[in-house]
C-alpha cells in the first residue's frame, strides 16, 4: 500500500492523504475579500483528492496585509467573501480546508510580485514589528510594538481565529515564517529588544508561543492548530534548526498538532543551496526529535518522491504548491504512480483508473 496515500487523524479531522495543497498567495484580494479568483483557484484545488488544503495566507488585519491586495479575516466582508467561496469547495471537494493566518510585519505594505515586489512608495501604510529594523535598504521601517501593540495584534489573531471556525474551517496554521511578524519575533537577525520579548531565545520565543496559545484556546479543541517556521535562515547569526526544535517541543507542549517547516525570507543575505526536497531534512529532524507532526515542502513534484518522504518518515505529510499551480490533479497522477486510489468528483470519475473499462459518454 502506499504511504502517501494511507489517512492521517489530527484530533477530530482525518485526512485521507498525506497531501497538502500548500498556501499560495494570489495577491487578487479586494480589500481583503475574496472574489471570483479565489473562487476558481481554490475550487479547482479542492477538487483535486489532496487530504488538505490550505488557503493563501489570510492576513488578521488590513495593516498585516503583504500587500494591498492580500486575502484577510478581519471583516465581516472578508469573512462573507471567504464563505461564499467554501461553500463551493465543501460541496464539491472532498479534502479538509484549512487557513493560514498570518500579519506581514515588517514586509507589510508591499507590491505585488509582478509590479516588482518592494516597499510601496504610494499607498504604503505604517508597519509593524518585533524591532524597528527594516527588512532591507530602502524598506519601510517598522514601529516596535509595545505591550498595547502585542495585545491588538494576539487579539487581531484571536478575532480571525474565530471567525475561522465560524465558516468551518477544519484547520488552521500560523504563519510563522519567511520573515513575517512572529518569525521576525523569533530571529536575532530581526528582533533587537531589551524587553521581556527579547535577547534570549526564550525570550523571542515568547510573543509566537502566546499568540498560538491564545489561538488553540479559542478555536475549538476537536480541531487541529499548527504553525509554519521556516527552520532556518540561512545567515549566519540567525535562527537556526536547533531553535527550530526547542520552538517545536514548546509547540508541541501547548497543544500544536502539527508543523509546517520551510525555510528562509528572513534577510536577503541568506545563502541557500535549492534542489529537489531541500527543505525535508528539517522537517525529519524536527520530527525525530520532538515526535510531532511534520510537513516536508519545498520541490517536492514528483510522486516516487513524496512516496519515499513518507515512507522513510521524513515527513507525515508533504506540500506542494508549484506543482499544483502546474497540474491541479497532481494528486491522480499520483496515486496511478503508485497503485492508489484519489478522490474524483462524479462528473469526473470517466477518468480515474476504475472507469476506464467505460467507454465515455458522447451526449
Amino acid at each position: 500500500m502506499s504511504s502517501l496515500f494511507e489517512p492521517l487523524t489530527l484530533r477530530s479531522v482525518t485526512l485521507a492523504n498525506r497531501v497538502v495543497v500548500s498556501p499560495m498567495c494570489q495577491y487578487s484580494a479586494e480589500d481583503g475579500s475574496a472574489n471570483d479568483w479565489h473562487l476558481a483557484h481554490l475550487g479547482q484545488l479542492a477538487l483535486s483528492g489532496a487530504g488538505l488544503l490550505i488557503t493563501e495566507a489570510t492576513h488578521v488585519s488590513a495593516v498585516g496585509r503583504i500587500t494591498p491586495h492580500c486575502l484577510g479575516l478581519y471583516s465581516d466582508a472578508n469573512e462573507a467573501a471567504l464563505g461564499r467561496v467554501l461553500r463551493f469547495m465543501r460541496q464539491h471537494g472532498s479534502g479538509a480546508i484549512g487557513v493560514q493566518l498570518a500579519h506581514a510585519g515588517r514586509k507589510a505594505a508591499s507590491s505585488v510580485p509582478w509590479e516588482g515586489g518592494g516597499p510601496l512608495s504610494d499607498g504604503a501604510w505604517p508597519v509593524v514589528g518585533a524591532s524597528p529594523i527594516a527588512f532591507a535598504p530602502g524598506w519601510h521601517v517598522p514601529r516596535e510594538l509595545d505591550a498595547d501593540g502585542l495585545a491588538e495584534v494576539k487579539a487581531e489573531f484571536v478575532a480571525a481565529a474565530q471567525r475561522a471556525d465560524r465558516l468551518g474551517i477544519d484547520v488552521i496554521e500560523l504563519h510563522g515564517a519567511h520573515g513575517y511578524l512572529l518569525h521576525s519575533f523569533l530571529s536575532p537577525l530581526s528582533n533587537r529588544r531589551g524587553d521581556g520579548y527579547g535577547g534570549s531565545r526564550a525570550n523571542r520565543m515568547r510573543f509566537p508561543l502566546e499568540v498560538f496559545e491564545a489561538v488553540r484556546t479559542v478555536f475549538p479543541a476537536d480541531k487541529p492548530v499548527g504553525i509554519r517556521i521556516s527552520a532556518s535562515d540561512h545567515v549566519e547569526g540567525g535562527w537556526s534548526l536547533d531553535d527550530s526544535i526547542a520552538l517545536a517541543h514548546e509547540l508541541k507542549s501547548l497543544g500544536a498538532d502539527f508543523i509546517d517547516v520551510s525555510s528562509g525570507g528572513m534577510s536577503p543575505d541568506q545563502k541557500i543551496t535549492v534542489g529537489p526536497g531541500y527543505q525535508v531534512a528539517y522537517a525529519g529532524a524536527i520530527r525525530r526529535e520532538t515526535g510531532l507532526v511534520s510537513m516536508a515542502v519545498g520541490m517536492i513534484d514528483q510522486p516516487h518522491q513524496a512516496e519515499t518522504i513518507i515512507r522513510d518518515g521524513s515527513a507525515d505529510l508533504v506540500a506542494l504548491a508549484r506543482g499544483f499551480l502546474r497540474n491541479p490533479r497532481w494528486v491522480w497522477d499520483a496515486a496511478d504512480a503508485l497503485g492508489a486510489e484519489a478522490h474524483a468528483p462524479p462528473q469526473y470519475a470517466r477518468v480515474r483508473p476504475s472507469s476506464r473499462s467505460t467507454a465515455p459518454s458522447r451526449r
